[in-house]
């Protein structure tokens, strides 16, 4: 396992500041009070494990196929419905969503490999990720990856209530190869994959997912 390159320095300042709170509680507040350090000790501890949870990165066998959309997100499946597409494609798609929790792995991954044909980022809102309106009012990225027989696949980052940040590492014209990193979203946030009407779905709503491992769905060959 190793961490998202912004979290060992994140894991590294809420240890020092974690370990300094603990150091002055001890001298000034709690030094004849063992519970009170106890207690404080085992939250600090939780906290941290937290932390390096969230940005853990975990080694994976992951999955490959030409003709496969592998999940870009660990997470639940939240959404699976044919919708209108509205940004990229406007017509018809069959929309699969996944909903990250906190304690999710929360880095993304390609769900195929292709060329990124259209990129863009959206500031917004911060509505729950699971909201309806999330897709379209909360702060986003929408990328469409064109793949060899000239299927497009569109995936979007949605941030959450939580969730202040998105990062991503793609942009138009460039190359991506399934199961690498796309990305990330800070704190519990939402993917949501739009596919032609006629893949076929190979996940129901509730299902756990794990990124860059999970069949989502085939696609028409």
């Amino acid at each position: 396992m190793r961490l998202h390159r912004e979290g060992y320095t994140i894991m590294i300042t809420t240890g020092l500041v974690l370990l300094a709170l603990n150091l002055l509680s001890y001298y000034y507040l709690f030094s004849d009070n063992s519970t009170a350090i106890s207690l404080l000790a085992l939250v600090s501890l939780i906290l941290f494990v937290l932390v390096v949870q969230f940005f853990r990165i975990p080694n994976r066998l992951l999955t490959t196929g030409e003709s496969q959309v592998i999940a870009p997100a660990d997470g639940r499946v939240v959404v699976i419905e044919e919708t209108t597409e509205s940004e990229y494609f406007k017509d018809r798609r069959r929309q699969v969503s996944i909903f990250m929790s906190p304690l999710n792995v929360h880095v993304n991954r390609n769900p195929v490999t292709g060329i990124v044909r259209y990129f863009k980022y959206f500031p917004g809102k911060y509505l729950v990720a699971w909201h309806p309106k999330s897709s379209t009012e909360n702060e986003r990225t929408t990328v469409v990856v064109q793949v060899a027989n000239g299927t497009e696949v569109l995936l979007r980052q949605i941030a959450g209530a939580v969730a202040r940040r998105i990062i991503w590492y793609v942009k138009e014209g460039q190359p991506v190869k399934q199961g690498e990193e796309f990305g990330f979203i800070k704190f519990g946030s939402r993917v949501d994959v739009f596919l032609p009407l006629d893949a076929e779905i190979k996940v129901k709503i509730g299902d756990s997912t794990k990124g860059g491992v999970t069949v989502l769905a085939e696609l028409p060959k």
